[in-house]
């Protein structure tokens, strides 16, 4: 059945948008600490992520880590979790509402509740200069949730098994030295590291396209609790075009661990969970 459009339609419309979250009260990172922290690196570690696969890595609580372009254009889903706890993990949902769409330099990745504590703050990225663009992209979405084998069968029908969902629980599994299926429900929604995208303006649908990445980009993160990550070199390249194929030209991706001097780091301290009750309101 057909819907009448109401006579105050266009009065409806013109309420004003309220952001729903004010921030003003949220823990801010001391950046200027962080900017002479990261000024005395020492690199400790690192891994390379291979095209279409994934590598997990451990950064200690105080530590920096970088993902870093290499060899061509790549973007990369990206996964944490407390180091002892594998319950605590990175919360997309609530990091795009207390920051945006598409997080940079000085925004933080949250923690899932009941904890909901800062796991990491962005102390540097090189593709801040993007910025959104005409089609209303931006890179480092924390919208999307990443390309998985249960969508890709629904909507072609076949398997495919280096999708990063795939990725990261293989990563996971290899990790813990447990079946896949026994840790796959750890594996959760990404910060979609380099990926360039936005929703479109006629259907408001998710998009992507090529990412503004090239080798010798990337972004660094500020480990505020000891860490577990797992990276995904995503198969669809550089998602100009496809994902979940392996006809998109794939990269590898680089994750560097730095240590920095202890004293440039006095004043910090590691976050702690959140302070609710977990009463929900409820006594005795």
């Amino acid at each position: 059945m057909s819907i009448t459009e109401p006579a105050d339609a266009a009065e409806r419309r013109a309420k004003p948008a309220v952001i729903c979250y004010p921030v003003q009260a949220l823990p801010q990172p001391d950046m200027a600490l962080l900017g002479r922290a990261r000024e005395r690196l020492t690199k400790t570690d690192e891994v390379i992520v291979a095209p279409r696969d994934a590598t997990t890595f451990q950064v200690p609580k105080g530590h920096f880590f970088r993902i870093v372009g290499i060899d061509g254009p790549q973007v990369g889903d990206l996964n944490l979790w407390n180091a002892a706890d594998l319950s605590e993990r990175f919360f997309s949902g609530k990091t795009r509402q207390l920051h945006a769409t598409h997080v940079s330099t000085g925004d933080r990745l949250w923690s899932s509740l009941p904890f909901l504590r800062p796991m990491a703050t962005i102390t540097h990225d090189t593709l801040s200069w993007y910025g959104f663009d005409a089609d209303g992209g931006g890179v480092h979405d924390v919208i999307g949730t990443r390309c998985d084998p249960y969508t890709n069968r629904l909507l072609s029908g076949g398997d495919y098994h280096n999708c990063c969902h795939s990725n990261l629980t293989r990563a996971l599994a290899k990790a813990k030295g447990l079946p896949p299926a026994e840790v796959e429900h750890h594996v959760h929604d990404v910060l979609n590291v380099f990926m360039c995208t936005g929703f479109t303006r006629d259907t408001q649908q998710y998009f992507m396209k090529a990412s503004p990445v090239r080798p010798g980009d990337f972004i660094e993160f500020f480990a505020e609790i000891d860490l577990l990550g797992a990276l995904s070199a995503c198969p669809g390249g550089d998602c100009s075009a496809t994902h979940s194929s392996d006809t998109a030209t794939c990269y590898p991706l680089k994750v560097e661990i730095f240590r920095t001097e202890p004293e440039l780091l006095v004043g910090w301290t590691s976050p702690e969970p959140s302070a609710y009750p977990r009463t929900h309101g409820m006594t005795g």
